[in-house]
């Protein structure tokens, strides 16, 4: 037998795993990588974060990415060679936390690489006639560069088997909060505020697991970040939701923004920067006569905006009034203005941090993928939900093994 997949065997026996977890959201900020152990599996894993750190994507790392992000049309030479590029950058990142934290490659068991999303495209979403009801969403970042380079056991194109088990590859937290952060004494809502926003719904624990469910509930920071940044070069998001905070919200411009059918669209549902990026937002402000607004006023309406989605897919989902325990992460829990538009929006529920539950906002979507490579070597797939809202009973992640 080839010694990697002897490997890959007794590792899947071992009664924990170090695992490291990569995310590279949305914002394009830089590489989250979380160490993380994990013991068992199912509902009886448990979780260790050693380590945590996001190394930030320089300017030129943006500036490539931004050649493709969410474009229908890039040059096809330029998309294969960023695909190998971001996996060797990726690995280098990897290596200098190892070397840092003092900890070898050769201690770690697996690397989850969720890679960087270039584009998103749901059925709803693309309405391209020659591929109707199709689902697809491209992550880049090749993972055999990852595994060759570390020579470490790499697990990547987590959202590939979602869709073609026949969901639409986003969003894929509830499988990992389902085994994490569920609850004997709650009902939760896990809301993450990264580029886009989703939340997943956990019923408390022993119930019905079918009940359970995550979705997109629209832009949310990444309206915001390009705001900011083309009025303001140097910077890359509003501090502390302070330029929102000083602002007001434009109701004309907010109403224009909320017309797009997404918003009323059935649960559960998937969105990206293709739907929501700045050329949305200036359309709506050409519409509405709002082209000269201070980016103050911009920005608290953009805050209003992401706020409503989430009230919005909650009301859906639970009725007028919601009264749940809501756990926020990603960078928009670092965002007062925007905790405190949720809170107005809804006012029946608590609002936290994960810090709460003991994970680190911040480091919760890496620590996500390292639990579910932690699934795929050594697990039994947990059927999420029901119906539309029912995460595929599958084993996500393929395997790239180091040589």
């Amino acid at each position: 037998m080839n010694l990697h997949l002897a490997r890959l065997c007794d590792i899947a026996q071992q009664h924990s795993r170090r695992i490291i977890g990569l995310m590279s959201g949305t914002s394009l900020d830089g590489l989250d990588v979380a160490l993380c152990r994990l013991h068992g599996h199912g509902t009886t894993t448990r979780l260790e974060l050693e380590q945590f750190a996001t190394v930030p994507y320089t300017e030129e790392v943006r500036r490539r990415v931004r050649q493709v992000f969410a474009r229908e049309q890039v040059s096809l030479e330029y998309l294969t060679l960023l695909h190998a590029w971001l996996g060797r950058l990726h690995a280098d990142m990897i290596l200098t936390c190892l070397q840092q934290w003092q900890v070898a490659a050769a201690e770690i068991d697996l690397i989850a690489s969720h890679g960087q999303t270039v584009y998103h495209a749901p059925a709803h979403q693309h309405q391209q006639p020659d591929f109707t009801g199709i689902h697809a969403t491209l992550q880049l970042g090749d993972a055999d560069h990852l595994a060759v380079a570390t020579s470490i056991i790499t697990l990547s194109d987590f959202r590939q088997k979602h869709v073609a088990a026949g969901g639409e590859g986003a969003p894929l937290a509830a499988y990992g909060d389902y085994l994490l952060l569920s609850s004997a004494t709650e009902e939760r809502l896990l809301l993450n505020l990264g580029g886009i926003a989703n939340f997943t719904y956990l019923p408390q624990a022993g119930a019905d697991s079918t009940r359970a469910f995550s979705t997109d509930t629209g832009p949310g920071n990444t309206l915001l970040d390009a705001a900011v940044r083309a009025h303001h070069p140097t910077l890359s998001y509003d501090v502390d939701g302070l330029l929102a905070a000083a602002g007001q919200v434009h109701h004309d411009l907010l109403d224009e923004l909320l017309r797009t059918s997404f918003f009323e669209a059935p649960l559960p549902k998937t969105t990206g920067p293709e739907l929501f990026g700045p050329a949305y937002v200036q359309a709506a402000r050409h519409r509405t006569g709002t082209l000269n607004l201070r980016l103050e006023d911009l920005l608290a309406t953009l805050v209003e905006l992401s706020a409503i989605g989430v009230a919005q897919a909650a009301r859906l989902a639970f009725g007028p009034q919601p009264a749940l325990a809501v756990y926020a992460s990603g960078g928009g829990a670092h965002n007062p203005a925007l905790m405190a538009a949720l809170q107005r929006q809804l006012p029946a529920c608590s609002f936290a941090t994960t810090d709460a539950l003991g994970i680190a906002p911040d480091a919760k979507e890496a620590i996500l993928f390292a639990v579910l490579a932690n699934e795929a070597v050594a697990g039994q797939p947990v059927s999420i939900g029901a119906g539309r809202q029912r995460v595929p009973a599958v084993s996500m992640g393929k395997i790239s093994l180091p040589g």
